[in-house]
């Protein structure tokens, strides 16, 4: 148990990464009701970081071939969509910069950022393994990094000002960069 512990944690905080890289750009673009948001996206994060890897688990391999023609492409596309609007707006836009917590793009950011998550829950079923406390591992460690990723993006924005915001920008459209390399080409 106490390695099934550990190996979840490791790889829960790799998932998390991304979902906190994104809490902290969208922290970072935030005015008011910084902590109600923060418990929002990680709660948005967390849950759909918590159930990629059972729905992969479930689905099993066959997913693969639905998700991996296109789906990355959208991935990518939202990335760098939502990054370069942020460094736009920091530019050109108005003062309260880019709402990234409405909860049509914090869907689409909590769905986008647990793609890989799916992934793990297919390597699980492939190896015969037991999904549920590893995918409970994966929401709360997301939840934490997410719930933190607003805190300190609200934070560093304060001290930064809209450098913060362009740094958040920068931040998305590199994941999105990632997943191009890891997944598309």
């Amino acid at each position: 148990m106490f390695d099934v512990l550990i190996s979840s944690l490791i790889i829960a905080a790799g998932l998390a990464m991304d979902a906190f890289s994104v809490s902290l750009a969208g922290g970072a673009a935030l005015k008011e009701k910084i902590i109600k948001t923060a418990l929002i996206t990680g709660g948005m994060f967390g849950f759909f970081q918590f159930i990629m890897p059972i729905l992969g688990w479930f689905i099993g391999v066959p997913v693969t071939q639905i998700i991996n023609p296109f789906g990355y492409w959208v991935v990518v596309g939202l990335f760098f969509f939502i990054g370069g609007k942020m460094i736009w707006d920091s530019f050109f836009g108005e003062e309260e910069g880019v709402n990234l917590i409405g909860w049509k793009v914090l869907i689409l950011l909590a769905i986008a950022t647990s793609i890989d998550a799916l992934a793990v829950g297919i390597s699980y079923a492939l190896l015969g393994e037991a999904i549920l406390f590893p995918s409970i591992i994966i929401g709360v460690v997301t939840f934490v990094f997410s719930f933190l990723g607003v805190l300190a993006g609200h934070k560093l924005s304060r001290v930064l000002g809209n450098k913060m915001q362009i740094f958040g920008g920068v931040i998305l459209i590199l994941i999105g960069v990632k997943f191009l390399i890891e997944n598309c080409l």
